[in-house]
């Protein structure tokens, strides 16, 4: 990952920005949310975000994107014990499996990156519990993004829920400031202690990601250089938005008006 450290505080106006990129990449994922379903493939589905993304004058944040290799996909599309960066495949879907989508937008150079998990078809419980966790680890580290709070404050937030449910998150892969560059400043763990890190102030931007594993909290990669899987096989799940810090509410970027 390519990672500029430093906080950029964003102006009223380069917050407009966003919130505009956040909404093309909110109907790119929306459009992707409605093609999931088993025998679709992720090339598919990462042809139909591109072909939003593109449809309103903006390109993927994702696609080319520096790594081992540049990255082949406009989607991260990662399926069961596939945690984040699964490359899109001609591979179809399975019932009962789970997905996580992410993407990412750049308009008039600002970027937004969101993500969410969804069942192909009928799923087990437990997977369905272990996603209703994962996005409501999403609201409570959100909750926390408010003037006078510390990045400590939000990644404990998502920690204790987390593992509440007696699930982990992983300590490789973490949220991140977003902006003029997909990873800015501050570096955002799904775990830490509270009162710890960068005071949060309005015009700060961040993608909080909670990644969740079933099982232990290990990763490893895979030979294509990019598909973090749990290491031990277990089901993983992942939800993101952009938010940014203001005087008042936390606001995210990534969510549609109508969106709950």
């Amino acid at each position: 990952m390519v990672w500029e450290r430093t906080v950029v505080l964003k102006t009223a106006e380069e917050i407009e920005i966003m919130q505009a990129a956040g909404h093309i990449n909110a109907h790119a994922l929306q459009e992707v949310r409605r093609l999931i379903r088993p025998g679709a493939t992720t090339a598919e589905l990462d042809r139909a975000a591109e072909e939003v993304i593109r449809d309103h004058g903006a390109v993927p944040a994702f696609l080319g994107y520096p790594g081992p290799t540049p990255y082949p996909g406009t989607i991260n599309a990662s399926i069961d014990d596939e945690l984040v960066h699964g490359l899109p495949k001609d591979r179809p879907l399975q019932e009962g499996e789970i997905i996580s989508i992410d993407c990412g937008t750049i308009f008039e150079e600002f970027v937004a990156d969101s993500a969410f998990t969804m069942a192909v078809g009928e799923v087990s419980k437990a997977a369905q519990r272990l996603m209703d966790v994962t996005r409501e680890a999403l609201a409570v580290g959100i909750e926390r993004m408010r003037p006078g709070n510390r990045v400590g404050d939000v990644s404990a937030a998502i920690q204790d829920y987390v593992e509440g449910y007696g699930y982990n998150v992983p300590r490789e892969y973490s949220g991140h400031g977003v902006g003029r560059k997909m990873h800015e400043g501050p570096q955002v763990p799904n775990y830490g202690l509270p009162g710890r890190g960068l005071a949060l102030r309005p015009g700060i931007t961040i993608a909080i990601e909670p990644m969740v594993l079933a099982g232990e909290a290990g990763t490893k990669v895979l030979e294509d250089g990019w598909t973090v899987c749990s290491v031990d096989g277990s089901l993983t799940a992942h939800f993101e938005h952009s938010v940014a810090v203001t005087d008042d509410d936390p606001l995210i970027l990534t969510r549609l008006a109508d969106e709950q």
